[in-house]
């Protein structure tokens, strides 16, 4: 199978989750007690408001026809208005979606560029000093709160040293960008500052468990007969770890940090509230606050959409480092 077959598959596998996630988001309403209409409408409201407000949300059409319509919609990405603001819910999510996206790659790169030389050098220096360090930064890394860190971080570094603001999000990827171009690089320094604190508090637990992975992974390669074979041939120690050692390990790897990232981007719902950061999380929170319906099935929606397309990246890497993927 050519690897253009093998990604159209994986393609056609994403968009029966995508309808399944769809399904699910939609039919979960039904199963959740009370009316729309009761937080809608004052108290008060008499039954012929009531039914009106039905028939302007489509409430009042049968269950398989608003599925239908719901389905419709969700193909040409309306997600309806927003049952609270009366905005197109696409609209709102678009607003906040950047920032969560900023906050998750930015923890995922924090994990990333610590956790991968952390585990090789662990895995290199087995039973030594910096394995044990190691190893005791992952217990420590693991067993922390995102939320604590947070706070924790926010009390000794933004307050007391006062070197990194408080939370917010005052700038913006596309500000930056502009700002560079107009020759103002000090606005980078800005957007940069205020992702610090949050992708750190986020990325802890990612970098611990990217940190035991690589190390089991990268002691279970070095045992092998290769390892030996390229020693013998006198390759440097840097090339043999790095080009021939890791990439066999990148795997699991690689798995773990794609459905981290897909998590990182529907779950940081805790960091977003500990700094004040307008993501997709917080605004998920307050919808459901608000049984705002269409919001939160449109938010679901998204993040499930979210998921599948890094699914669907991983696979394509797997393919890269292991060509022998696309013939399974």
């Amino acid at each position: 199978m050519g690897f253009g077959k093998f990604l159209a598959r994986r393609i056609l596998q994403g968009v029966f989750v995508v309808w399944g996630v769809v399904t699910v988001v939609f039919f979960l309403r039904f199963l959740t007690p009370g009316d729309p209409t009761a937080t809608l409408l004052p108290p008060d409201a008499g039954e012929a408001v009531r039914q009106r407000l039905r028939e302007q949300l489509g409430l009042d059409q049968p269950v398989h026809i608003q599925y239908i319509d719901y389905l419709t919609d969700i193909a040409m990405l309306d997600f309806g208005l927003s049952m609270r603001e009366g905005r197109p819910v696409g609209e709102l999510i678009l607003v906040r979606l950047p920032a969560t996206l900023e906050l998750a790659i930015a923890a995922t790169i924090v994990a990333v560029v610590i956790a991968i030389p952390l585990g090789v050098i662990s895995a290199r220096r087995r039973h030594e000093p910096a394995d044990h360090g190691a190893t005791l930064f992952s217990l420590v890394g693991i067993s922390t709160p995102n939320f604590w860190l947070g706070i924790v971080l926010i009390m000794f570094i933004a307050v007391r040293v006062g070197f990194l603001p408080v939370g917010g999000r005052s700038v913006n990827l596309t500000q930056v960008v502009t700002m560079l171009a107009d020759g103002q690089p000090q606005y980078l320094g800005r957007w940069l500052g205020q992702l610090i604190l949050p992708s750190i508090a986020l990325g802890t637990y990612f970098t611990a468990l990217i940190t035991r992975l690589t190390r089991s992974g990268m002691l279970e390669e070095l045992g092998k007969a290769y390892v030996k074979a390229c020693r013998a041939k006198g390759l440097p120690e840097a090339l043999v770890l790095y080009k021939h050692v890791l990439r066999n390990t990148l795997i699991p790897i690689v798995t773990v940090l794609g459905l981290q990232l897909g998590t990182l981007i529907g779950g940081a719902v805790i960091t977003e509230e500990v700094f004040a950061w307008p993501g997709l999380g917080s605004f998920l929170i307050r919808r459901i606050t608000l049984r705002d319906w269409t919001a939160i099935q449109g938010t679901i929606i998204v993040i499930g959409i979210g998921f599948v397309i890094i699914n669907i990246l991983v696979d394509s890497t797997y393919a890269y480092l292991d060509p022998r993927v696309v013939d399974e």
